[in-house]
């Protein structure tokens, strides 16, 4: 019967294995943002064995393993790394100069950087601050996380809660806790440029 070679321990590895196969195909193709049809131009393999293998179904043979591996952009032992190993392999996004995603809102004009990649721990991005008074905001800026701001250019109040408001220029930065109330209005003459990077 199959899978009952158990003695040895090999049928058992086997299924482990793959499960892991199937699991980590979709979490690749996920990370690179593409559909199950454009994961099939890319690897050569049709779109109803991408979906088998994905859902544990069936198992790939190794000249699927490699097609895989070719059209994902990845070395076959990443298929067989578990999440944690995976992102320790190395995982990269580059975002040309304004070419983030814009996020305008009433006060600062947003750009999302790295906005490829899914499951960051980090937020990245860079902003036009826009405000020019504190009653600009209807309340306290506030979120879960971490929060590191680096002015870029121009000058910045920097309103805290439990601190005096701050005046920052290009080159300062500071580090806070995003769930403290926060709010930054640009003082000098034109508005300013920040990066900000949150956890996430």
């Amino acid at each position: 019967m199959e899978g009952s070679l158990d003695d040895n321990g090999s049928a058992a590895d086997s299924r482990v294995t793959e499960l892991q196969l199937g699991k980590r195909v979709k979490e690749i193709r996920l990370s690179h943002n593409l559909t199950l049809e454009e994961a099939s131009r890319r690897t050569g393999l049709a779109r109803s064995t991408l979906s088998k293998i994905e859902n544990e179904q069936i198992s790939p043979t190794f000249q699927a393993v490699q097609k895989l591996a070719n059209g994902l952009n990845i070395d076959i032992p990443q298929l067989f790394a578990t999440a944690k190993e995976s992102r320790c392999a190395g995982r990269r996004d580059i975002t040309r100069a304004g070419q983030g995603r814009v996020h305008p809102t009433p006060t600062y004009e947003h750009e999302m950087l790295a906005s490829q990649l899914t499951n960051k721990q980090m937020l990245p991005y860079r902003s036009i601050v826009r405000s020019r008074s504190f009653d600009d905001y209807p309340s306290w800026v506030r979120h879960d996380g971490e929060e590191f701001l680096l002015v870029l250019s121009g000058k910045v109040r920097f309103y805290t809660e439990f601190y005096e408001p701050v005046d920052l220029e290009a080159g300062d930065s500071s580090y806070y806790d995003g769930g403290m109330g926060h709010a930054l209005v640009s003082i000098s003459e034109e508005d300013a440029e920040v990066l900000w990077v949150t956890s996430t």
